[in-house]
Order: C-alpha cells, then structure tokens, then sequence
C-alpha cells in the first residue's frame, strides 16, 4: 500500500496500480472446468427455488467455453435444478395440506385446482421448467402431498430435456 501525497484526503490508503491489475486480471480469467461445473450447480440450484434467476444463460456460456464438458455440464445442471424444485417441494409439504370450501368462489377454483392435480398427478411436474409456473408448480406438488418419487423423476425428466435443448442450441 501507498500513501497518497496530495489532494484535500492526504494520508489516504490506495492499492497500488501493479496491484490492482492483477486483482482485475484475476476476475476476468475464464473458469477452469471444474469452478465452472460448480457455478452451474449453483445457478441451477438457485434457479429452481422462489428465487429470480436464470441457469440457462450459465449452461450455454460453461458449454460454450468447455464443449468436452457437455455431459458433465447436462448432469449437473439437471441435478442442481431438480434438488432445487425438491427444496421447493419440501416447503410446499410443510404448509397446512388444503382443505377447501366449495360454497365460496375461492374454494371453488381450489376444487378445480386440487381435481386437477389430482387428475394429472406428478406428470404434470413435467412442466416444472416452465418460467413463473414451474416453481409454484413445485410447491402445489408439496402441499398436495404428491409421491414424492413420482415428483421426483418427473421433475428431473422434465428438466433434463430443457437442458438438452440449451445444450443443443449451445453446440
């Protein structure tokens, strides 16, 4: 560190230039495989919660950068995502299960709802992918207390032809 010798903040701390050309250099590298393979996960995982976030754009920029790692990359895309829809399954189970009331209009659309579900059951879980439908679609699996195996391989089937596609566009 050096002290700056001029200016109204004398005394001042600042990294040297040498220094923080190094620091910028190191966050510009590119990933190596493996960190990549992690930031995927992580993306992938995060995405698959309540939380905003996209891990599609991260899949096709690691594929981009490392095409031996499709595979790798496809696997652990899908397996980020799918524990992150189960974490949202998860908190769907820990709510009240439903009860409805069909005498009032909210109680109705939750027959439907509940029917619905009921009716299609965990392959509807193939649509989990979906944006702004697949992460409530996760929690409804929960709190309707769905085979948690089924959910499981429907989700993932679900999701791993979503990455298939990403990855196909990507190559």
């Amino acid at each position: 560190m050096q002290r700056l010798k001029t200016g109204p903040r004398r005394g001042l701390r600042t990294t040297p230039r040498k220094e923080r050309a190094s620091i910028a250099r190191w966050y510009a590298r590119p990933m190596e495989g493996e960190t990549s393979l992690w930031a995927l996960f992580v993306a992938s995982f995060l995405a698959a919660t309540l939380l905003p976030g996209g891990s599609e754009a991260v899949l096709f920029g690691v594929l981009n950068r490392h095409a031996g790692l499709a595979v790798s990359a496809l696997t652990v895309a899908t397996i980020g995502n799918t524990l992150g829809g189960m974490t949202s399954y998860a908190l769907g189970r820990i709510l009240p299960a439903p009860a409805t009331d069909p005498a009032t209009r909210a109680g109705r659309w939750q027959a439907r709802g509940h029917a619905w579900a009921r009716r299609f059951g965990a392959p509807a879980l193939l649509a989990s992918w979906l944006p702004f439908v697949g992460d409530p679609l996760c929690v409804a699996a929960g709190w309707l207390r769905l085979n948690w195996g089924a959910v499981l391989v429907f989700m993932a089937l679900g999701k791993f032809a979503r990455y298939c596609f990403i990855a196909w566009i990507a190559l």
